[in-house]
């Protein structure tokens, strides 16, 4: 009995021994779900070990986020692609964030980043010496800490999502997780096994919420795997202070009502947290709201209990629909408004709003907006240098839009210089009053003609060359439209195209000397140069004749070179005959040196030297001489062919334009207008554009369009037989018809294809263009052919030119090709001639523009990179020579031309002036319709502009320009005066700047 007692006795031990462990675990895991002491113990010590730090150049052991809703908006997922981009466009990283070896190893094992994150975040621009210029942040309207929230929205919000978070007793606490929610959530998912059809509630806490949302694919729960993610992550964070986590749980109630995600709505994109929600959903003022909810209920107005009880229930059912916004917000607002209000008497119940506050939010409307309206307009002329850093952003990291630009996470350092921005913008502004009320600097000199100068655009653009780049201080206008008149327009100059002439003559003299410059006099004498190829010709007499081959002297010397201003001469070019005038005729039959031609700005002295620049081009096509002297050199066809070509597409577009959408009858009717009308030529021109017609129709088209006297009576038979669609050929038929052949090809084709567009047209007619065509291709017409030869000979030398101009940074794709190019018949880009300048400071290397210098992505971060401007090598794209003589040349300008009211504007304070030089040059585009004797019939005014190109001192350099458009143009007869006279006004706004000796 004592043996088997002993053992009974011993089990029974054993029984209570085990029960008191197991009660003893359940108490301790009761314990920590209660106060997470063992979680804080562990967790905290490793979120110790999570650090970031910035250290010069590139990280090795940098991690971005590849998805997730919050790092994708403020660009954090897109980095490694930017950095791509900035390397590309020149931008070096000079510092970046390294992890710790802890948070190397957490982060590559797919948890999100430990850190504080912002509340908001968004674009940020200063100015070159770190003056604030521009700053977005999303969400707008935030808490910017949890003492600023009224306490009834964070009892809603706790009551509605995470009822335990901010329980005092447990300053411990795990905020990542509510045991109570996560058990029942278990529960119910491991029944769904068995019943698919219940609805599984969540479990997440604020903090899991924030997690999922922000940085999970698609911003959502999509497996068990993204849970624990969240949660861990979540509880990492929590932790990231020490074991205490009071502070935490308050950081995450703010955070989570300034950015909870709320759908989104037009005219506004994204809606992010409470106080953007209310303003975009509801049209509210937040601040408002929150005086409304800070209010205590009791012995309140009848109006403000109304006001408050709609601030409530608007407050409600955003937490509420928050869980789905898409569908609450924007598909049933009916189903929002039945779930507020089931909320607001729940809340009711449990105390946290009164009864009466329940009842009247409850008879409150819950009225959603559509769309938001925009706000009022503001102008755009103090934004334009800003609007050009923030389009150069979209540039250089290849993105397409300013909205989302606009909510990276970037700081900018920009080259604008503000305080001389602003300035000059209200300088600009105060030329565009009407002139009655006018008191500035330009009133004096009655430069602006009749017209009325508030309908005046004025533009001043200014940039600094620095080591490795130019960099654009100021940019502004006039033009309160997003269009930058400096950049994005197409505007006739004008003479500042004798610029560009002129650096294309003195590089085209550079190369002839670099050409011949080893030659001896004997050899110089042996080189066959055709006699109109002037330039070669002046190059190779010069070198034979003078003992200084130095090519500053040739260049010097070709500045001297003499040309008539005569407006006599006719000039074949463009295709045609033509003449030019001088804008002041007192010039006319004078011979002006180069240089003297360039201050005053002759026009027939540069037409003349655009003619030596094309025949020099001509002549620089291998056996162009043979081509022109041989009528049986066989490249004579090719190039009559092309000229077939060519010309019957203009005729082709010009027939297209006259017959496309009209009916047959109609388009023969236009036909015949022009037709001389008899039964041959009627029954030709019938047959052949509608070859399928049978006699019936033939016979019906006839009487109906043979006048008295022309009847064709018995011959009808005769005709329609006679007339077959091949019995001409397009060139007989159009010698009969007298009408082009190519227009009866045209409105046959037509007829055939009636929805044909111009490109199949002209695709379908090559043939057809080569064959009206065969009569040039006979070589007793030698002259004729000579013509047309030469003419595209002229437009592959323009080919020439335009590689010339381009490679200086003209900003177009092709050029006019006439000799009034040199005039501004090509038009051109106030910010490329200046551009232009800056190559001719650089001593003719060409170096980017910059808006931007420095860049920081993710400041304060895991992610945080700092970018700045590498300085470039240039581009040498002119002789430095040639650059050094353009820039006397412009010094002339200014010393004795048409640009001298500026001389002496820019003072030191020492009494010393900077050196100015320029170009001017005034344009006054317009639509002329000529005669067929040549007279003009109608002048029609498209525009005028005026502009000054020009530099200061050794460092900057600019362009300014006044412009008209539309016909009011034709009230104003300003000249470039107008543009030199604005950069004088504006010189003492400009001279703390120039007067600097920083170059940030």
């Amino acid at each position: 009995m004592k043996a088997g007692g002993s053992k009974q006795t011993w089990r029974t031990i054993r029984m209570m021994f085990i029960f008191l462990l197991i009660l003893a675990l359940i108490l301790a895991v009761i314990y920590e779900i209660e106060t997470s002491k063992l979680q804080a113990h562990y967790i905290s010590r490793l979120a110790a070990k999570i650090g970031v730090q910035v250290a010069s150049g590139e990280s090795p052991s940098i991690q971005f986020p590849k998805a997730g809703p919050y790092d994708t908006r403020l660009g954090y997922v897109e980095l490694p692609t930017f950095f791509r981009n900035l390397d590309v466009a020149g931008y070096d990283i000079e510092a970046q964030a390294r992890f710790s070896p802890f948070m190397l190893e957490y982060t590559q094992a797919g948890f999100y980043p430990a850190y504080r994150e912002k509340s908001n975040a968004g674009l940020r621009i200063e100015d070159r010496l770190g003056r604030l210029i521009y700053a977005a942040a999303y969400p707008e309207r935030i808490f910017s800490d949890y003492s600023q929230i009224p306490d009834i929205i964070v009892k809603i919000l706790l009551y509605i999502e995470n009822r335990e978070l901010l329980d005092p007793r447990y300053p411990l606490k795990n905020p990542a997780v509510e045991w109570k929610r996560l058990t029942a959530a278990a529960l119910e998912l491991g029944m769904k096994v068995v019943d698919s059809s219940r609805n599984v509630p969540g479990g997440s806490t604020l903090a899991t919420q924030m997690e999922k949302y922000r940085h999970s694919p698609q911003g959502l729960t999509l497996s068990v795997k993204d849970k624990f993610q969240q949660m861990a992550s979540a509880s990492m964070r929590a932790y990231l202070n020490g074991e205490e986590t009071l502070q935490a749980r308050y950081r995450i109630v703010c955070d989570f009502i300034n950015s909870m995600p709320l759908g989104a709505i037009s005219g506004y994109g994204e809606v992010m947290g409470l106080g953007d929600g209310l303003y975009a959903w509801y049209g509210v003022d937040f601040p408002q709201t929150v005086r409304l909810l800070s209010q205590r209920p009791s012995n309140l107005s009848d109006s403000v209990v109304k006001a408050r009880a709609m601030a409530l229930k608007q407050v409600v059912s955003l937490f509420v629909a928050q869980r789905r916004p898409s569908y609450f917000l924007a598909q049933d607002h009916m189903a929002l408004k039945a779930k507020t209000d089931t909320y607001l008497r729940l809340l009711a119940r449990v105390g946290i709003i009164t009864p009466k506050d329940r009842d009247a939010a409850i008879a409150a409307p819950l009225v959603l907006q559509e769309r938001v309206d925009p706000p009022s307009a503001q102008s755009f002329l103090p934004r334009k240098a800003l609007n050009a850093v923030r389009v150069q952003l979209l540039n250089l990291l290849d993105i397409d839009r300013l909205y989302r630009l606009d909510r990276f996470d970037l700081s900018v350092t920009s080259t604008v210089d503000q305080s001389v921005q602003q300035e000059t913008t209200t300088l600009l502004k105060s030329f565009s009053e009407p002139l009655a009320a006018q008191k500035n600097e330009l009133y004096g000199y009655h430069l602006l003609g009749d017209g009325d100068s508030s309908n005046i655009v004025y533009s001043l653009t200014l940039y600094e060359r620095s080591e490795g780049a130019n960099f654009m201080r100021l940019q502004t206008d006039t033009l309160d439209q997003p269009l930058n008149i400096n950049s994005g327009t197409k505007l006739e100059l004008g003479s500042s195209a004798k610029f560009r002439t002129l650096a294309t003559y003195l590089e085209i003299i550079a190369g002839l000397h670099k050409q011949y410059r080893s030659l001896s006099r004997a050899e110089l004498a042996k080189v066959e140069v055709d006699p109109a190829d002037y330039l070669s010709r002046w190059v190779i007499s010069y070198l034979s004749g003078y003992s200084d081959r130095a090519l500053s002297a040739i260049l010097a010397s070709a500045m001297q070179r003499s040309y008539s201003a005569s407006p006599e001469e006719k000039f074949f070019t463009g295709g045609g005959v033509h003449t030019f005038s001088n804008f002041d005729t007192r010039h006319d039959n004078r011979m002006f040196s180069v240089q003297d031609a360039f201050n005053h700005s002759i026009n027939l002295v540069f037409i003349r030297m655009m003619r030596d620049i094309t025949q020099y081009y001509k002549y620089q096509i291998p056996g162009v001489r043979q081509l022109l002297a041989d009528a049986t050199d066989p490249r004579r066809h090719d190039y009559l062919a092309k000229f077939a070509d060519q010309e019957g597409q203009i005729f082709l577009q010009r027939f297209y334009r006259k017959y496309a959408g009209e009916s047959f009858g109609e388009a023969f009717d236009i036909l015949l207008e022009g037709m001389r009308q008899n039964p041959k030529n009627l029954a030709a021109a019938f047959r052949y554009i509608k070859p399928a017609a049978g006699f019936k129709e033939f016979k019906a088209f006839l009487s109906g369009h043979l006048k008295n006297g022309q009847a064709a009576g018995n011959r009808l038979p005769e005709l329609f037989e006679m007339s077959g669609p091949h019995t001409y050929s397009l060139v007989e038929l159009g010698y009969i018809t007298r009408v082009h052949p190519l227009e009866l090809w045209t409105l046959a084709y037509l007829n055939r294809h009636p929805d044909a567009g111009q490109g199949e047209v002209i695709q379908n007619s090559a043939a057809e263009r080569q064959q009206v065509y065969t009569w040039l291709f006979k070589t007793s017409r030698k002259n004729k052919q000579d013509v047309r030869i030469r003419a595209l000979l002229e437009v592959e030398a323009f080919s020439e030119i335009f590689l010339a101009w381009k490679r200086l940074k003209y900003p177009f794709n092709s050029l006019v090709p006439s000799y009034a190019t040199a005039i501004g018949s090509s038009a051109d880009r106030p910010d490329s001639l200046a551009e232009l300048v800056g190559i001719v400071l650089n001593e003719g290397k060409w170096y980017p523009t910059l808006q931007i210098r420095k860049l920081c992505f993710g400041e304060k971060t895991p992610y945080e990179t700092r970018l700045a401007y590498r300085k470039s090598q240039g581009e040498q794209v002119m002789h430095p020579q040639v650059a050094t003589a353009l820039r006397q040349a412009l010094l002339g300008v200014v010393e004795s031309g048409t640009a001298r009211r500026i001389r002496n504007a820019f003072l030191l304070s020492d009494g010393t002036g900077l050196a100015v030089g320029g170009k001017t040059g005034t344009g006054d585009n317009r639509h002329n319709i000529y005669g067929s004797d040549g007279h003009l019939l109608l002048s029609k005014a498209i525009n005028r502009t005026a502009v000054f190109v020009f530099f200061i001192g050794d460092r900057f350099y600019g362009v300014v320009t006044a412009y008209v458009a539309g016909q009011d143009s034709d009230d104003y007869t300003f000249t470039s005066a107008l543009a030199v006279q604005i950069l004088k006004a504006a010189a003492p706004r400009l001279m703390p700047l120039l007067a600097a000796d920083d170059q940030q």
